[in-house]
């Protein structure tokens, strides 16, 4: 058997008002998410569910969480790969299906990752640094990734092309 890993999170109901749940309509479902040591993240509901558009969702954290997971396990990749990334975004996408009693799930949630490597990023054997590469080190960030082993909904990668930063060639020997 593995290591375990526990994680704790404190989640706390601050929409309770003068009358708490005394009707549908009676309550916010503001609350917040306090992990020790670290800032409340304030969250509510979807807003379609009366939530706080202001706040955050769970539905978007899941989103985040998949992305943060997959990013973290493709940089440890690249930098044992010795491929120099200078900058990474994700514009991931969940879908959600609500059905008639208002029951739901997430049906897939799309990542969408955008690598700027250094202009003329080569491996440590000296090949250049490739889309065919970075894919290949995608999948194997999504093999990896604990949120994504976790979940019983699709989790798709599709990576951009990659672009390359005009600041000087860098190496893993660099760093």
């Amino acid at each position: 058997m593995g290591t375990l890993h526990a994680y704790r999170a404190d989640v706390v109901w601050t929409g309770a008002g003068a009358v708490g749940t005394a009707g549908y309509a009676a309550y916010s479902r503001d609350h917040e998410v306090r992990i020790a040591g670290k800032p409340a993240l304030p969250g509510s509901s979807d807003p379609a569910f009366r939530g706080d558009p202001a706040r955050f969702t769970p539905e978007e954290l899941l989103v985040a969480a998949l992305a943060q997971c997959h990013m973290l396990w493709f940089l440890h990749l690249a930098a044992a790969a010795g491929v120099v990334v200078l900058a990474y975004t994700d514009h991931a996408r969940g879908t959600m299906l609500v059905e008639g009693a208002g029951h739901g799930q997430f049906t897939e949630v799309v990542l969408q990752p955008f690598v700027t490597l250094a202009l003329g990023a080569r491996t440590p054997g000296g090949d250049p640094v490739d889309d065919a590469h970075l894919e290949a080190l995608h999948l194997r960030a999504h093999e990896s990734c604990f949120v994504a082993r976790s979940v019983n909904f699709p989790v798709r990668c599709e990576p951009a092309a990659h672009t390359t930063d005009a600041s000087p060639a860098v190496t893993a020997a660099d760093g």
